[in-house]
């Protein structure tokens, strides 16, 4: 095959579709999910206004701001939506944990990772039971976290990885309780 077609090809499935994902939680590959939704970030902002200038506004940036994010798949045998909620309650336990968010192409290289820092569990919810569904029964997990990272994964011609990175938080050490030191 010629290096032209190879690079054709390269192309045509270089695009990413919204089902090809995973969700790793503490750098293990958890079960497939059926949905994650709310990944976002809100900078707050003030406008005001210079005397004289009557053609501008200025924008002062403030803090950025973390929406929820929803965890949904099937119920299975597996325990780790429940024991992780579970150590929120207890007191003393780790309770923060990185949780990666993988998007592939359709050649299933990773394009994108999205890493929720010191991601906690903030709810669990379970599906309704009807002894007339035939659903799937559907769990969710609903996550606050303190920061995120964006890793851009774009393969090459040669299949290498150029990494771009962009972080909305410091990269300091945690403590036991997964907490970042204060200044």
């Amino acid at each position: 095959m010629t290096q032209e077609k190879k690079d054709s090809i390269t192309h045509e499935l270089n695009y990413v579709s919204a089902n090809r994902f995973y969700v790793e939680i503490d750098s293990n590959l958890t079960a497939s999910f059926s949905e994650c939704s709310g990944l976002s970030v809100q900078v707050d902002k003030e406008t005001y206004f210079e005397g004289g200038v009557n053609d501008q506004q200025r924008i002062l940036l403030k803090q950025a701001k973390f929406d929820d994010v929803t965890l949904k798949r099937g119920i299975t045998d597996d325990l780790q939506f429940w024991n992780w909620i579970s150590e929120v309650l207890n007191p003393g336990k780790k309770k923060r944990r990185n949780v990666n968010i993988l998007i592939f192409n359709q050649a299933g290289e990773t394009m994108q990772t999205w890493t929720l820092m010191g991601a906690v569990p903030v709810g669990w919810k379970t599906p309704s039971l009807q002894a007339n569904s035939t659903s799937v029964a559907i769990e969710e997990l609903t996550l606050a976290y303190e920061g995120l990272k964006v890793v851009a994964q774009s393969p090459s011609v040669t299949a290498k990885r150029d990494a771009r990175q962009v972080s909305f938080t410091n990269d300091a050490q945690r403590d036991s309780l997964g907490y970042f030191p204060s200044n």
